[in-house]
């Protein structure tokens, strides 16, 4: 990720092309507008502000999601459309992007998946037929799918970025085994490719 370029238009372009080449691999389809809405998503939280809130004395904050949705709860429709719909997305790019993280917090990336799920699930009830429904609906039904794919980019983007990004990779892999986070280990050379060592 280190060739990016700035511009808002390029960003998003660079977001589509991997989004739709790991998608592929991953053999995840997505509909038209929904690898809209994931590579504007992706574009949004390349500023890490987007994914904080800010407190009361404007300082960047983390918000539970447990709070976010039980603030969701309290909302008139419009608002509780837009509470849940942040809930999905946090949800998603950080179980995404943060999956090694969170496997040793208090919760884990099932946590996240299920909530983010819910929430997307209950934005394709509340808003209006047609228009962004199916969108909803398809990120609530495989969002886990979609988690997966979005830890595949971030792994290839910190494996890209040079030594430190790769070694955050492998010790996410040796610790998990994921076969998505080898095979991004395997294509940039960091480890070997199974049965390529002699015995």
């Amino acid at each position: 990720m280190s060739g990016l370029v700035t511009s808002s238009s390029s960003l998003k372009e660079f977001f589509r092309e991997l989004l739709l080449e790991v998608a592929a691999r991953q053999r995840v389809a997505l509909g038209e507008s929904t690898e809209f809405y994931l590579v504007n998503l992706l574009a949004e939280f390349a500023a890490t502000d987007k994914l904080f809130s800010r407190d009361a004395e404007g300082r960047r904050d983390h918000e539970p999601l447990a709070e976010l949705y039980h603030r969701a709860l309290q909302q008139e429709r419009e608002e509780r459309i837009r509470t849940l719909r942040r809930l999905g997305d946090v949800s998603l790019y950080k179980v995404g992007f943060f999956s090694g993280a969170l496997q040793q917090g208090m919760v884990g990336p099932d946590y996240y998946i299920q909530m983010g799920g819910a929430a997307y699930g209950q934005v394709a009830e509340l808003v209006p037929s047609g228009g962004f429904t199916g969108v909803y609906r398809e990120l609530c039904d495989k969002f886990r799918s979609l988690a997966e794919v979005l830890e595949e980019i971030s792994a290839r983007g910190l494996v890209s970025a040079g030594p430190s990004g790769a070694l955050r990779v492998y010790e996410t892999w040796s610790r998990t085994g994921s076969d998505r986070l080898e095979r991004v280990l395997v294509d940039a050379g960091w480890v070997p490719r199974k049965g390529s060592l002699a015995n």
